[in-house]
């Protein structure tokens, strides 16, 4: 059996896919995947990016979408990426169904443009959701301070967010808080499905220890090199401590009493970018119940093949804290990076946009030209 089903059955753990393209699904490798126990799948601007310009697969419903009447190139970004997106809903229906609408969502991101816009991300969040209207879709939205009351508000009109770019653990707070004041606001309705409501808390993994490390690496000091390759997992089982105490206690309590799910931490960003540390690091130390880990294809394929099952999410948490706040002690600015990791991420996405509706449109200018 596949490391992927122990990996859910056994230790709490869902496996999700952190890509998708078009051949993945015409060519029955989406399903592959979910049949050797893949249980959802994650996307952003920067995987369509790479999946549109990098493949043939979209020509032929991008030359049918540009030689309509003149429109929005972003329109045919949108028509192109949700065939995918529905396609792969189709995929992961069973799944849905299968775990009682635990596992089996796929997720797709507004507009990163939107990311310091509350109101947009709002209105572009809930356009989304019901544009898809599909029980197993996630809208993500990204933790930025201008999310939080999107995330907040969407909760609270029952739909299913995938909150994604958290860095810090503060941010982290401020994200569980905006989800379950969502909840409270939607079981204020006594007849509120808070069951059909789920979503992920997903913290950006090994960007954190990257860029961390560089910071390390230039102190050179003893210390500060004795703390290489520590923080982002330091930071994962300090989150998971705060995410058992936030879904505990009296005020959950009463929600959970009503149907609702706990908002699940989501570890992303998990391949590994230093070759001196285990191409399953960022699976391995994480491991542990009511979390998702999603998988960039060589990583999923590193961990089927020597991944280590062992819960490791609340082992040794004494030495999280240690290392935390030595980070700190040696002159690591933790608030200061997770700052700049959260405005990195939300440029990087929004460059990845930008490049793919400007290739957009000069290939639509070429197919109409040349009609």
């Amino acid at each position: 059996m596949d490391r992927l089903v122990h990996l859910a059955d056994d230790f709490g753990q869902s496996p999700w896919l952190d890509n998708l393209k078009r051949s993945y699904i015409t060519s029955g490798q989406l399903q592959a995947l979910v049949d050797r126990g893949v249980r959802g799948l994650t996307s952003n601007p920067t995987i369509f990016q790479k999946a549109i310009q990098g493949s043939p697969d979209y020509d032929e419903q991008f030359s049918a979408l540009a030689a309509g009447a003149p429109h929005p190139i972003i329109d045919d970004y949108w028509a192109m990426v949700l065939h995918d997106i529905n396609s792969a809903l189709d995929i992961f229906e069973p799944v849905y169904t299968a775990t009682s609408g635990l596992d089996g969502y796929v997720s797709v991101e507004v507009d990163p443009g939107l990311a310091h816009d509350s109101a947009g991300t709002e209105i572009a969040a809930r356009a989304l959701s019901e544009r898809v209207n599909r029980h197993n879709l996630m809208v993500k939205v990204p933790a930025t301070h201008a999310g939080l009351p999107a995330i907040e508000q969407m909760i609270a009109e029952g739909r299913s967010i995938n909150v994604t770019l958290i860095f810090s653990l503060e941010r982290y707070a401020a994200v569980v808080e905006a989800y379950i004041s969502g909840l409270e606001r939607l079981a204020a309705s006594s007849t509120a499905d808070l069951s059909s409501v789920a979503s992920v808390a997903s913290f950006f993994i090994s960007r954190v220890d990257t860029e961390i490390d560089k910071r390390l690496d230039a102190m050179g000091s003893p210390e500060a090199l004795a703390l290489r390759g520590k923080a982002a997992v330091a930071q994962g089982k300090l989150a998971y401590q705060m995410f058992e105490q936030a879904f505990s206690g009296p005020r959950w309590q009463a929600l959970a009493d009503r149907g609702a799910r706990v908002q699940r931490p989501l570890w992303a960003s998990t391949s590994t970018k230093n070759p001196a540390y285990p191409d399953t690091l960022y699976v391995d130390e994480l491991i542990g119940p009511n979390t998702v880990n999603t998988l960039p294809d060589a990583t999923l394929e590193a961990f089927a093949d020597h991944g280590n099952l062992v819960r490791r999410i609340d082992v040794d948490v004494d030495h999280a804290e240690s290392d935390w706040r030595d980070l700190a002690a040696v002159g690591i600015d933790l608030d200061g990076i997770a700052e700049q990791l959260e405005t990195e991420g939300v440029a990087s996405f929004q460059a990845s946009f930008n490049e793919l509706l400007e290739a957009l449109e000069v290939k639509a200018a070429s197919l109409r030209n040349n009609a």
